[in-house]
């Protein structure tokens, strides 16, 4: 599926810059702290602490993919998929405000790419989109992404979200830390006015529901909803495991809502329905439920939930 990256739900990854600042517990194992900090010193982790920003062959990629549309397009059928940031985040508070400006001139100047903007400060997008911005005329290719991994994070982060008026908006749920119902932001929910004959909704210009006036949005607009979910494991030194019915519930939830569903990977551990022979030296995790999870590696525990490999993707703009 991958042109120049491995993970499964992007053709390339492209990193404007390095580095980070831990903000949540999904942050406890981070692969790109993990090698470019404390493996390789490239840069250092951290608040305080300098971002590095790439090599101008780097910022070139882009550019080379654009060109490529024609023959990519001919080839699968679909637009080319960049996950920025896979190594950063494109929207943290300690980047230079003038590298963010660069990128979404990048990002306007390869209108045949699809953009997936993936954060952890889903609450800063707002303040750190360009100005004038406009989503339809000059950024329709941007997708926005939110990691969120638990309910906790659900229920504050979604709804900021859900706020920004990208074409797509979609959830990172990995590493997946616990069960997360995300039912309701699946659905456009129209408000509760809406639906009523319109001669006997208002009263001189007022909704005879919430007594609002009939030029208010909430007459009118819809609320958006997420359009993507892709969920995994976590992978590497220290992954917690993720319990099967995590995954199953928001698999469920998505088909019933007709959301496309990506499951990515189960990480390091995978699920095992007998009670497995600690004497063999296997590593083993018993949920309270009574479901094992073994420690295989990610490569033997693979990408199939329940024997079936999900990929299913949002629709992507129609070729130029």
């Amino acid at each position: 599926m991958s042109e120049n990256t491995k993970i499964e739900w992007c053709d390339h990854t492209f990193n404007p810059w390095i580095g980070c600042t831990k903000v949540g517990p999904g942050c406890d194992n981070c692969y790109a702290e993990a090698d470019f900090d404390k493996r390789r010193h490239v840069v250092s982790w951290g608040a305080g602490q300098p971002r590095k920003r790439t090599a101008a062959s780097t910022w070139r990629n882009p550019l080379a993919w654009n060109r490529n549309h024609e023959q990519f397009f001919a080839k699968h059928g679909r637009r080319q998929r960049v996950f920025c940031a896979s190594l950063a985040d494109v929207f943290d508070n300690a980047v230079d405000p003038q590298w963010r400006a660069d990128l979404f001139r990048l990002i306007e100047a390869t209108p045949n790419l699809d953009w997936l903007l993936l954060t952890k400060r889903i609450g800063n997008v707002p303040n750190m989109l360009p100005l004038p911005f406009d989503f339809d005329r000059h950024f329709p290719n941007v997708w926005i992404g939110a990691t969120v991994v638990s309910q906790q994070e659900a229920d504050r982060d979604i709804p900021k979200l859900l706020q920004v008026p990208a074409r797509v908006r979609f959830l990172s749920m990995e590493p997946l830390l616990g069960p997360v119902d995300v039912e309701d932001f699946l659905y456009i929910e129209h408000p509760h006015c809406i639906g009523f004959v319109p001669s006997t909704r208002y009263d001189h210009g007022y909704c005879d529901r919430c007594a609002g006036h009939e030029s208010d949005p909430i007459h009118t607009s819809p609320k958006g909803k997420v359009d993507w979910v892709i969920v995994g494991g976590e992978s590497g030194p220290g992954a917690r495991p993720m319990h099967p019915d995590w995954a199953r519930s928001l698999r469920d939830q998505c088909q019933a809502a007709g959301v496309p569903f990506l499951f990515k990977q189960w990480g390091e551990w995978a699920p095992h329905p007998e009670i497995i022979d600690a004497s063999q030296g296997a590593l083993f995790h018993r949920f309270e439920d009574g479901a094992w999870m073994q420690r295989d590696g990610k490569k033997a525990a693979g990408r199939m939930l329940d024997g079936c490999t999900w990929d299913q993707f949002p629709d992507s703009l129609e070729k130029p």
